[in-house]
């Protein structure tokens, strides 16, 4: 030790350290956007806090049928202020194109309209001389311009340029995007060996190391009704860069199932069975437009999340009986649905999600995730107090992580301990959980494992069930017929 003659103070890391909370409701959506229209990207994914973040990056159309991305953008920012979203656009201009068209075309004023899908860079323009013969190219930005807007690509003519008239015949050859080309093989994804890059919700586990957030609903509007889509999106959900958990949320076909016997029906012959999927029948209006009721109750499940009131920034409050912004359900051919109590009932005692509209509005109706009424487990089947165990164990996993390979020791044991109760109490005064608690056991933890360099710790944990059940027992007390005889 070196020679010191005086007084000196020193700090010391605090022992008890401050828990790091999982984000509860970050959306992630695979599917289709116009990205061509904004120089997007294809199989990559983004991040957006705002509406505008999310538009500027994937482009937009209200065409929700081709771009499904579009559907959940508008109604996460616009319908329930959600954010932020992830996004992956699975659309390839490179890919996924109609093939190459020839059409001859007049201005109008000076422009005309070619198809919102038209890719800018394929675009080649051509005049006439007189009637038939073709003369040279004209250039884009000398003689014409174009302009994605109002869902179409518009052409332009430039004063001064070549094009002399308003009223100019074109030729005009182009290619476009065909997002009906999109399969679901494009949205599973995988790993692409040639160009070493993932593609699809095989993207799930670029998220956190990309961003370090974790997303744990699960969106694929257009393609979550197929049974493998949504194989892939539970397994995936359960397991998030072999860490962290999640849910995720499957739109019933309205096509095949029809009615609400049907959706059972449709549950039962494509297995869908999972505590990490959610189900959800039929689909939602709002002002003429047709949404997929997976975009509205992961809006609604945010919102409620990040209710100072109700959720407090966890996921221990159920979505049901939350309103949902809509005026009414359908079928995906826009045929009204209508449903009783008793049948929303039903589809909810068999681990399906819907809508009511009995008391002050459109609300969501059923607690029960996917794996109900096969599956009896509290922390499986209601999906709340499920999602509560996903959201402390993502919470403790952040926590913890950078204790991960210091010395095995009492100090760091207790400092754990310590630190995670803590929280759990702050967690117990806020009522976000009835109880919890951590523990370090001596059963759980044998020799061998210790040696090993395994430390077990037990986590005890309640969160509150919803109250899916309010009963009142009515009896006639003949004793209150003493108070005609009162004075």
């Amino acid at each position: 030790m070196a020679y010191y003659h005086g007084a000196k103070a020193s700090k010391q890391a605090t022992t008890v350290s401050t828990p790091v909370t999982a984000d509860s409701s970050i959306h992630l959506i695979v599917g289709t956007a116009p990205a061509h229209t904004v120089g997007g990207t294809v199989n990559e994914p983004i991040l957006a806090y705002s509406y505008a973040e999310a538009v500027q990056a994937m482009g937009y159309s209200e065409d929700w049928k081709n771009y499904d991305i579009c559907e959940e953008i508008y109604a996460s920012f616009r319908l329930y202020q959600n954010g932020p979203i992830v996004m992956v656009n699975v659309l390839d201009p490179a890919k996924h194109l109609t093939g190459e068209s020839t059409e001859d075309m007049t201005l109008a004023a000076g422009v005309t309209d070619l198809p919102f899908e038209a890719l800018v860079d394929s675009v080649v323009v051509r005049g006439y001389n007189g009637e038939e013969e073709l003369t040279e190219d004209y250039g884009r930005g000398i003689d014409y311009d174009l302009i994605y807007t109002d869902g179409v690509l518009r052409l332009e003519r430039i004063e001064g340029g070549k094009i002399t008239s308003d009223t100019a015949k074109l030729n005009i050859k182009f290619n476009a995007v065909d997002p009906s080309k999109v399969t679901k093989a494009d949205v599973i994804g995988g790993y692409d060996t040639a160009t070493k890059k993932s593609k699809g919700f095989e993207l799930v586990d670029s998220v956190f190391p990309k961003y370090r957030v974790i997303p744990t609903l699960f969106l694929a509007p257009n393609f979550s009704h197929d049974s493998e889509v949504a194989a892939i999106m539970a397994a995936k959900a359960e397991n998030i860069n072999g860490l962290f958990v999640g849910k995720a949320i499957i739109d019933v076909d309205t096509t095949e199932a029809t009615t609400y016997t049907e959706a059972v029906e449709w549950k039962n012959k494509n297995n869908i069975t999972q505590p990490s999927e959610l189900l959800a029948w039929p689909m939602l209006t709002l002002g003429g437009k047709l949404y997929h009721y997976s975009t509205h109750l992961a809006g609604s499940m945010s919102a409620t999340d990040a209710n100072e009131d109700l959720g407090k920034g966890t996921p221990c409050e159920s979505a049901s009986n939350k309103t949902l912004q809509i005026d009414g359900m359908a079928l995906a051919d826009g045929t009204e649905v209508l449903l009783d109590l008793t049948k929303a009932n039903y589809l909810n005692s068999q681990g399906i999600i819907t809508g009511l509209n009995l008391m002050g509005g459109y609300v969501s109706w059923g607690n029960e995730t996917a794996c109900y009424p096969a599956n009896t487990d509290v922390t499986d089947y209601f999906y709340c107090v499920s999602r509560m165990f996903g959201w402390v164990a993502n919470s403790v996993i952040l926590s913890v992580w950078n204790k991960v390979d210091r010395k095995l020791n009492r100090r760091l044991i207790e400092s754990v301990v310590q630190s995670l109760n803590l929280w759990l109490n702050g967690l117990m005064a806020e009522e976000v959980i009835l109880g919890g608690r951590i523990e370090f056991l001596e059963e759980e933890n044998t020799d061998t494992d210790l040696m090993a360099g395994i430390a077990h710790f037990h986590i005890y944990l309640t969160p509150p069930s919803p109250a899916k059940e309010l009963d009142f027992v009515l009896e006639y007390d003949v004793s209150y017929l003493e108070n005609l005889f009162a004075a």
